[in-house]
C-alpha cells in the first residue's frame, strides 16, 4: 500500500482555494443507520452485552450520534461506551463488568491511523488476544454496514454545492469511514467526480488529511472543512482552516444555506470572522457533552 502522507501531499493545487469535506452525517444521511443498525447490534453480540442491551444502545448512541463527540473513530468510540456504562449504576446493577480493554487503549494512544490495516498489523505482530476481538468486531461492522447501507443518498443540495465548488477549489472526502465504504457511496450516487480524493481512515486521521494534502499548498484562509461532527471542526483549526458546521438534525437546511450563501461568502474571503463565529456558536448548541441519564 502507497505511503498515505505521500498520497496526500501528492494531491496537485490546481485552483486557489481548497474543501475537505466529511461523509457520513455530513454529505450522506447515513449516520443513524450505520450506528443503530450496524455498530451496535455488533458492539453488544461481540462483547457480550447482551444484559445491558439498553444502556449500551444509549450510551453508544449519545456518543456517536447526540453529542461533542459525535463522529469520532469508532475504536476511541468503543471504549467511550464501555467507559459510560461503568459509570451508570443502572448497567452495573445487572451485572455490567467492563471488558479489560487495555491493549486497545495503548493502541488508540499510539496509532493514528485508526483503521482495520493498522490493528490487523498489531494483532499480527502481537497476538494479543483483545485485540484480535476488536479487530472482529469491527470486521462484522463492516460487513454489516456492507449489507445494510445502499440507497441512501445526498442530502439535498449536496450535488449541487459540490458542483459549485469545482469552478474554485480543489476538493477532497475527508473521513474516519473505511475507505471501501467512502469509495462505494460516492460512486454509487455519482458524486465522486466533484472530488479529487477520497481519504478515509486508512490514510491518517481528519487532521492528517487536510494538513498534507493542503498545509504549504493554500492560503489559510481558502481552506474549508465541511462537517458534522465537533472532530471535523477540530481538525480544521489544528490546521488553521475555516470551518462550516452541518447542522446535526437540520442538514438539508446547512446544505442550503451553504450553497445559497456561505460558498459565495468563502469564495468571497468574507466567511472568516463573524460569520463563520455565529455558524459555529449554533453548532455547539446542537450537541451536549452530558448524557441525558446524567441530568436527572
Amino acid at each position: 500500500m502507497a505511503d498515505p502522507v505521500e498520497t496526500l501531499k501528492g494531491l496537485e493545487k490546481t485552483k486557489d482555494f481548497f474543501v475537505g469535506i466529511d461523509s457520513d452525517g455530513c454529505a450522506f444521511d447515513t449516520m443513524e443507520i450505520k450506528h443503530k443498525e450496524c455498530f451496535i447490534p455488533n458492539i453488544i453480540n461481540s462483547w457480550d452485552l447482551q444484559a445491558v442491551s439498553r444502556f449500551a444502545r444509549e450510551a453508544a448512541e449519545f456518543v456517536n450520534l447526540y453529542s461533542q463527540w459525535r463522529g469520532i473513530n469508532r475504536f476511541p468510540a468503543l471504549v467511550m461506551v464501555f467507559d459510560l456504562l461503568t459509570d451508570r449504576p443502572e448497567a452495573v446493577e445487572r451485572g455490567y463488568k467492563a471488558p479489560q480493554i487495555d491493549p486497545l487503549r495503548k493502541w488508540i494512544d499510539e496509532e493514528t491511523k485508526l483503521g482495520n490495516p493498522a490493528l490487523e498489523a498489531k494483532v499480527d505482530e502481537s497476538s494479543d488476544g483483545v485485540l484480535k476481538k476488536a479487530l472482529e468486531w469491527s470486521q462484522a461492522v463492516n460487513a454489516t454496514v456492507g449489507r445494510f447501507v445502499h440507497g441512501v443518498p445526498p442530502f439535498p443540495f449536496v450535488r449541487e454545492s459540490l458542483a459549485k465548488l469545482t469552478g474554485a477549489a480543489d476538493a477532497i472526502v475527508v473521513s474516519a469511514t473505511p475507505g471501501e465504504a467512502l469509495t462505494r457511496e460516492w460512486t454509487e450516487h455519482d458524486i465522486s467526480q466533484y472530488v479529487e480524493m477520497i481519504c478515509g481512515q486508512e490514510m491518517g486521521s481528519k487532521k492528517e488529511h487536510i494538513q498534507y494534502a493542503a498545509g504549504g499548498k493554500y492560503d489559510a484562509d481558502k481552506i474549508l472543512m465541511i462537517g458534522d461532527a465537533p472532530g471535523d471542526m477540530k481538525a480544521a483549526k489544528a490546521n488553521g482552516a475555516l470551518f462550516y458546521p452541518i447542522m446535526p438534525g437540520d442538514e438539508a437546511d446547512s446544505w442550503k444555506r451553504f450553497f445559497e450563501e456561505a460558498v459565495d461568502k468563502f469564495f468571497a474571503g468574507k466567511y472568516a470572522g463573524e460569520y463563520e463565529e455565529k455558524l459555529i456558536a449554533e453548532f455547539d448548541a446542537h450537541l451536549p457533552d452530558t448524557p441525558p441519564w446524567k441530568k436527572q
